[in-house]
């Protein structure tokens, strides 16, 4: 019945303190159990798993790439950096562009002095 008190309302516990302040203990539940199974599978697993990513398993290798090289986060740019970004690629767009119009033009030109 002290506890009771010292709690307050009944069934709320004062901000900081825990009903079990030792909680379960790690790896006692459902993940705890089937990690432990394959622990010792994991390096013949991972193996595995390269090879198959190194045959040409895309599903294989984007798992083991995206376990190991961290996800690009999301930058924010500003209006002008966008705007830059925008003109640069427009830019290269024309310059291929343009490479290839000459690439072609050569190769009409070489055509027509061969006829």
């Amino acid at each position: 019945m002290a506890a009771s008190k010292a709690r307050g309302r009944p069934g709320r516990w004062k901000p900081g303190e825990s009903g079990n302040p030792n909680g379960r203990p790690k790896g006692v539940g459902e993940i705890g159990r089937l990690r432990a199974s394959i622990a010792a599978d994991v390096p013949e697993i991972l193996q595995a798993l390269a090879g198959s990513a190194k045959a040409g398993d895309a599903g294989a290798a984007r798992l083991l790439l995206e376990r190991v090289i961290p996800a690009i986060k999301p930058m924010e740019l500003a209006p002008g950096q966008g705007a830059q970004l925008i003109a640069a690629i427009g830019q290269l767009a024309r310059t291929k562009e343009i490479d290839e119009l000459e690439a072609r033009i050569a190769a009409l030109e070489s055509e027509h002095e061969t006829d």
